[in-house]
């Protein structure tokens, strides 16, 4: 067969290979027992004294499994007989590499005891990525057959198992951890406003009876988050599952308002609400309460004493259009570009002594994504103010609809 020279050669879905390839986190890892079964069962099947199990970066390739008298673990991937079963992304067999004039001064194949026999088949991920090779050498040439072949092929797809079994299993304890950073941080406003009404109470009993309804609304707004974080673990899916009814916004920035006016009074702040009348959205109403919560909590927190928040909330086309303006710490071009990451460290820092553990605005990123939504922020620079601004479709869509919508329209 022809050899395909990589050196003419860039295939056109690197990038995604190479991103399949760190999903899986094989390369640079420890010899195993599982892979190096395999790599036996390889070399039995060819009766050859030489199997290995190979993943390629960008740069390298690694030896995850390697069984022959080679005391190494990777090499450059140029240049390697596994590297051309990836470019050739099919089953790639040399009888006998000296009768290919392209191979004699191959680095393996060149020395007295060099290669004379290779047969390699690609490591490919459910999507068609070619992320390693299995393949099985011999010092003298040999003959491949179709059984042999295909035994090595089904050898491949046992590995690709494997590591799939291995990404599923990772990403299901992430989503785990994931539901349970969610309910720490919803559970943390609801205490911080029982906490307040509580202090209120003991230096006025006569709020008493306002307070006890805001502690028991804090107490069953926790109680429901709780329970629907628990049903969506049970689900076992990495995906959160919406309940979706129709939204009265302005009633739910009204309630909002009402359970922010403590911490609001506490630094002097006045929250300027401006809401459509009668704007109804579709959406889940425990998640848009979330983002909507999230977002004056922030508000509130980085703003400084005596300054205003202006909360707008209009319907724009068929999308809800919501603005938070503050008249705090502003952001920097760094904080922009890392705002609604996970755990991220910003410039601004609580203006009253709150805590933060940077996961609200990566968590209402998210249940604005999945209501099909947008949200970004805008600031003139430090000590300017922040806008946040969030965008959202009236009426909720699933993917099939939209992809029949898309379908109508091409």
């Amino acid at each position: 067969m022809s050899l395909k020279k990589p050196v003419y050669y860039t295939p056109n879905t690197e990038d995604l290979r190479l991103e399949k390839l760190r999903d899986y986190q094989i390369m640079d890892t420890h010899s195993e027992d599982t892979f190096d079964k395999i790599s036996l069962m390889a070399s039995q099947v060819f009766s050859c004294p030489n199997a290995f199990i190979t993943f390629i970066d960008d740069r390298r390739a690694f030896l995850k499994s390697n069984l022959s008298s080679l005391d190494i673990n990777e090499v450059p991937k140029e240049g390697t007989l596994s590297y051309t079963t990836l470019l050739n992304d099919s089953v790639t067999v040399f009888n006998d590499t000296k009768k290919h004039s392209e191979l004699r001064n191959h680095t393996y194949v060149k020395p007295d005891n060099g290669v004379r026999f290779y047969a390699g088949v690609p490591i490919k991920s459910p999507e068609g990525y070619t992320v390693g090779v299995i393949s099985v050498t011999d010092e003298v040439p040999r003959e491949a057959t179709n059984l042999q072949l295909d035994m090595l092929k089904t050898l491949s797809k046992l590995i690709v198992d494997k590591l799939e079994n291995r990404l599923r299993y990772r990403k299901s304890i992430e989503s785990q951890i994931n539901l349970m950073n969610i309910a720490l941080h919803e559970i943390k406003n609801p205490l911080a406003s029982i906490n307040l009404a509580n202090d209120i109470i003991r230096k006025d009993i006569n709020s008493a009876e306002r307070m006890t309804d805001m502690i028991k609304s804090s107490v069953q707004m926790m109680q429901k988050r709780l329970a629907n974080l628990l049903t969506q673990s049970e689900l076992e899916e990495k995906d959160l599952v919406l309940n979706i009814e129709e939204i009265n916004i302005k009633e739910m920035f009204v309630r909002l308002l009402n359970n922010f006016e403590l911490l609001a009074n506490r630094k002097r702040q006045v929250i300027e609400l401006n809401c459509d009348e009668n704007l109804i959205v579709e959406g889940d109403r425990s998640k848009m309460s979330d983002v909507l919560h999230n977002l004056l909590s922030n508000a509130i927190k980085y703003s400084y004493y005596d300054t205003t928040i202006r909360v707008a909330a209009r319907e724009a086309g068929n999308y809800l259009h919501i603005e938070v303006k503050d008249e705090g710490q502003g952001l920097n071009f760094e904080d922009i570009q890392k705002l609604f990451t996970k755990f991220a460290k910003l410039s601004s820092k609580p203006t009253g002594r709150e805590t933060s553990n940077g996961l609200g605005l990566s968590i209402t990123k998210s249940f604005v994504e999945l209501h099909r939504g947008n949200i970004y922020a805008m600031s003139p620079g430090k000590d300017k103010g922040t806008t946040f601004i969030v965008s959202i479709p009236l009426k909720y869509r699933t993917v099939t609809d939209i992809e029949a919508v898309a379908e109508l329209n091409s």
